[in-house]
């Protein structure tokens, strides 16, 4: 049965991908178009679904700066956000219920506060899959909208112990124990290798503190982000999060076809649902209040206001749980599951486009931002710059290291990871941080000078978004980039770009020459 729904979900899938909608709409649709069949959730499927959501948790916590989380946008916004919201759509929803009975039924102020606070938080599967598959997680919206999820984790662990009076086991305590084990714990990683043994250690981490976290009565989801963020200093944190990508998106097929298998709504729910879903404006227009009260640019506070404008997967829990203690009709769990699944859509729909809807609307939106920047908002500079490489990873790093030798200090690099430019700053290289994809800072940059821009980037969309700013701004140098299929090539050249290398064919005649003239020096001695 299992490889049936599997199998649906796979054609569901490709069919929208195929007409330019990300995967995940065609498993949502999937998930409801069995559940009209007469389909049922199976234990099986809720385990794979269950498993999807630790993983992806444990990987998160590996990508995770905790001092992100102590910035006051990140604290400040999330605690507003909540209080703000749940009092505005409380009393939205008590003055819904009496005017609209037949869709909303008849709910108490208790029950609307309760409802309010379930639709509060956002969806940590849905943002991570969206910012993943665009690149952008280590941005600075993407580490700021982590870093809310994260502050409403802590939210759903403090609301599930009030509600349900399950404190924490006093052998909570043992956990900290984790802390001397850690020199083990980072050694059985270096011992793990590169291979299947890599991705199965990590399989073992994640589930380890899920259940450990289990047992002392706390959210098990929690243990496997903080067991992530506890090892996530270590020199192969990400290695061990590639290994677990292809993993972590299979199994999250199951979570996604679940929401759609949870129940199948009547025309009332349906209407419901979307009422519901008229508000993921008002969320996202509040986040966007907040963040540029805080101080926050126009464009940081528009992107993280995007992808954090949907319905989170915890309002089933808080309603599942309202209805057990008799505070909501079961209609409710249906009305939220499908207003959750309504908001995926419109989050992967809208912000696949989101650099290009910032273009057309940046002149209206920057009349919000503050005069005083924060510092990690201030315009980078580069001085005598006449190569850009953008993206250090193994691929820019090797690239700018090879152009050092020719060209000394006119090579600078470029990377949206403040924590690997600051590493590499240390070591005294010219590099700065900077989101390629912002066209603010391509106005700010001075790249007159600026002959050649490498993308050594591994995704082509987001290297297609980059020549569209750089475009806009106009630069008028040369743009190289790597792409690691042949049909991409074709795509990037038709887009803007001058020259694409095919990164395994450059890679195997860089080998083979290199091996060819270390035969001929060897043969000339």
């Amino acid at each position: 049965m299992e490889y049936t729904f599997l199998l649906f979900a796979f054609v569901c899938g490709l069919s929208v991908k195929m007409i330019g909608i990300p995967p995940l709409v065609g498993y949502l649709v999937a998930g409801f178009a069995l559940n009209a069949a007469g389909q049922q959730m199976t234990g099986e499927l809720q385990h794979i679904a269950d498993l999807g959501i630790t993983i992806m948790l444990f990987t998160i916590g590996l990508k995770l700066n905790v001092r992100d989380l102590n910035k006051r946008e990140v604290w400040a916004g999330s605690i507003a956000h909540t209080l703000i919201w749940v009092g505005i759509v409380a009393g939205a929803l008590y003055i819904l219920a009496a005017v609209a009975a037949f869709w909303f039924g008849d709910i108490s102020f208790e029950s609307a506060l309760l409802i309010a606070f379930a639709l509060s938080f956002s969806s940590t599967v849905c943002v991570i899959k969206v910012l993943e598959e665009s690149g952008e997680s280590k941005t600075r919206h993407g580490k700021l909208a982590i870093g809310i999820l994260v502050m409403q984790d802590v939210f759903a662990v403090v609301f599930l112990v009030a509600a349900t009076g399950k404190l924490p086991s006093v052998y909570a305590l043992g956990l900290l124990a984790v802390f001397p084990l850690m020199p083990l714990l980072n050694r059985i990683i270096d011992k793990s290798g590169h291979g299947e043994l890599l991705p199965l250690t990590g399989f073992v981490l994640a589930l380890g503190g899920y259940h450990l976290f289990d047992l002392v009565n706390i959210k098990g989801d929690l243990g496997a982000l903080l067991t992530g963020i506890i090892l996530a200093k270590h020199p192969k944190a990400t290695e061990l999060s590639k290994s677990l990508l292809a993993f972590k998106d299979l199994f999250l097929i199951g979570f996604f076809l679940s929401i759609g298998l949870t129940a199948l709504p009547d025309f009332n729910m349906i209407m419901a649902a979307l009422i519901l879903c008229v508000f993921l404006a008002v969320k996202a227009a509040l986040f966007f209040g907040l963040f540029t009260w805080l101080r926050l640019r126009a464009r940081t506070s528009y992107l993280t206001s995007l992808v954090l404008g949907n319905y989170s997967e915890f309002g089933l829990i808080v309603a599942a749980l309202a209805v057990s203690l008799g505070m909501l009709s079961e209609s409710w769990l249906v009305i939220i599951a499908l207003a959750v699944s309504i908001s995926f859509v419109i989050t992967s729909i809208m912000y696949r486009n989101s650099h290009g809807q910032y273009l057309r609307i940046k002149n209206g939106i920057q009349k919000f931002e503050s005069p005083v920047r924060l510092k990690e908002d201030i315009y980078p500079v580069v001085t005598n710059a006449e190569f850009l490489v953008i993206g250090m990873g193994r691929v820019g790093l090797g690239a700018f290291n090879s152009l050092h030798k020719l060209a000394d200090s006119a090579v600078w690099g470029m990377d949206a990871d403040s924590v690997k430019i600051n590493r590499l700053q240390q070591e005294g290289l010219n590099v700065i941080c900077g989101d390629g994809e912002d066209v603010d800072l391509w106005e700010n940059l001075d790249t007159s000078n600026v002959k050649l821009i490498l993308l050594a980037l591994p995704s082509i969309e987001d290297a297609v978004n980059i020549t569209r700013q750089l475009q806009f701004s106009g630069y008028t140098g040369k743009i190289a980039a790597i792409a690691r299929y042949e049909d991409e090539v074709e795509t990037l050249l038709s887009k803007g770009v001058d020259k694409v290398f095919n990164f395994f064919t450059e890679a195997g005649l860089g080998f083979a020459e290199e091996s060819l003239a270390y035969v001929n020096d060897s043969s000339a001695k």
